[in-house]
This record gives structure tokens, sequence and C-alpha cells, in this order.
């Protein structure tokens, strides 16, 4: 009788989660090595759903960084990075379009086997995430005085009544991350940001991004289990977070300014990740609070 009875100590551990988070949104974006990953895939597909069904409003937006580079790869059409955006030409932004919404709809295939109703978007649906050309301000002498990365966008604003009305009617939105510019350009937009502003947008009781490492580390490299917006900040200016981490710490940082009320950065290569946040008093990974800790 052990094993039962410790299953059933469990699923009451969770009840006090479920009970402050019913009726809640939780943002969360999709990306990093689980999206490569079969098993890790299907488990996000399961933890999503599981959300559904306890009465939480998951709201997914993904990724496609890798498979984009694949296919502009086959396709021989060059790509190029500058500060970690992709350079996005005429003919480039027509794939990553193709290829997002590729990857959209898988992942609402398996999150609809799993049980519950996902409706694939973009940005541009319903005008969701509107956007303008982004230019990046030279930073070295003889460089231009700004980079014109082509069809990368900026965002300007979004509009979550598509979202809304998704959920009042009990399906889950997937979001791929174009956005459409006020002349009706399409633009490739970092998944990090958009996921961030509409976490904002939503006001979000949570906003997780599911990456490939542990989550915020101290000078000592020892994970933070917890820090303030202010804290993370420091901890950037400081250098202790550096290089990939910085645009996704300044993301969780935007979001609660605007709305979000918390953040939290998991390790996406962890079985059911989202699940062992939201559903267990430990959690894992680092949050990102409004108020110091």
């Amino acid at each position: 009788m052990d094993e039962p009875i410790r299953k059933a100590d469990i699923l009451l551990d969770a009840l006090p989660f479920i009970r402050r988070f019913s009726g809640k949104t939780i943002v969360v974006k999709f990306g990093g090595h689980a999206m490569g990953d079969e098993d890790l895939k299907q488990n996000f597909a399961e933890d999503i759903v599981l959300l559904k069904f306890v009465g939480m409003n998951p709201v997914v937006i993904h990724g496609g960084g890798p498979q984009i580079g694949e296919m502009l790869k086959r396709l021989d059409i060059t790509s190029s990075f500058v500060r970690g955006m992709r350079v996005t030409d005429a003919a480039a932004i027509e794939v990553v379009e193709m290829v997002l919404n590729r990857v959209n709809k898988e992942i609402v295939t398996l999150i609809n086997q799993q049980g519950s109703p996902a409706v694939g978007l973009s940005g541009k649906d319903g005008e969701l995430v509107v956007a303008r050309k982004m230019l990046l301000d030279g930073d070295e002498p003889g460089q231009p005085a700004q980079h014109d990365l082509g069809f990368v966008g900026e965002i300007i604003g979004v509009n979550p009544r598509v979202i809304n009305a998704l959920t009042a009617q009990g399906f889950i939105p997937v979001i791929a991350p174009i956005g459409i510019g006020q002349a009706g350009e399409t633009f490739n937009i970092n998944a990090d940001l958009v996921a961030g502003k509409v976490a904002e947008a939503l006001e979000a009781e949570k906003f997780i991004l599911l990456t490939d490492v542990s989550g915020i580390n101290d000078k000592e490299g020892n994970l933070l289990s917890t820090v303030s917006a202010t804290q993370a900040q420091e901890l950037i200016d400081d250098g202790t977070i550096s290089e990939g981490m910085i645009p996704k710490v300044e993301c969780c940082i935007s979001a609660l300014h605007g709305g979000a009320h918390k953040t939290h950065i998991l390790d996406g290569r962890v079985r059911h990740s989202v699940l062992l946040e939201i559903l267990t008093k430990e959690g894992i990974g680092t949050e990102v609070s409004r108020l110091p800790v």
C-alpha cells in the first residue's frame, strides 16, 4: 500500500497550488533543447493539458531557430547574425514563416492528442503582435550607424483580444513569433520577446521561460531559487549574468514591470519541468519576482 499512498500524498501536495492558480493565466515560452526531443515535447504537451484540466489558462509561445536554420541551409539561403539576431531578407522571411507554421501545428497536434483543444496562431492573427522594423545601433568604429536586419521586428503593441476569446471558449492558444507591420509587412521576432510582451498584456500570473540551463546562478555558480527584478538587473550589470542569458532575464524583468506577477526561468530538459514549478512547493529553476527577496 505504500506506493498508492505516496501517489495520493503527491496529489494532495499539489492541491493548494491548483486552488491558488485556478482561473489564472500561465504564459509559457517553449524553446531550447526540448523542442528537438520527442519525449520532452510529449512531456510538455502533457503538462500544458494538465494545467488546463485543473482550471488554469495556459498560453504557449514557441521558438524555432534551429529548424529555421536547417531549412535555410537546405535551400542554400545565406543567413547571418548581428548580436544574436538573424538578418532576415525577403527570401528568408518566407522560410521563417513557413517553418514556424509547421512547428506551430506540430505543437497544436501534440496538445490536441492529449485531450484538450489547442489553436495555432501567429502574431498576424487579429493583429495580435504589431511590430516595426528593428534597427540596431552600431557599436564599433567603422561600422554603420545602424544595422538593418531586414524583416526583423520590434514589438510596438500586443492586442490580446484573440487570446482572450480563445481561452474563454476553452481553447489553448499556441502562438508563433511572427508580427505584422502597420503596412501589413511580416516580421520575424525573437520568441522570448513575444512571450514576455504577451505575458505583460495578459497580466499573467506566471511567465515561464523554458531554456537549456537550470536557471540563474550566482558568482560561485550556485543556482539561485529566487531573485528580485532589482537583484537580477544587478547580476546583469556586474557580469554574473552574461551572453545568451541576458536577453532572457531582461524579458522577465520587463514582463514584471509590464504587469506579469511572477516569472520563472526553467530547464526545459527536465521532464515535466512546468508541473514541477507550478504544482510543487520547492519548484525548480529560478523565480524572478517584483519584490525584494
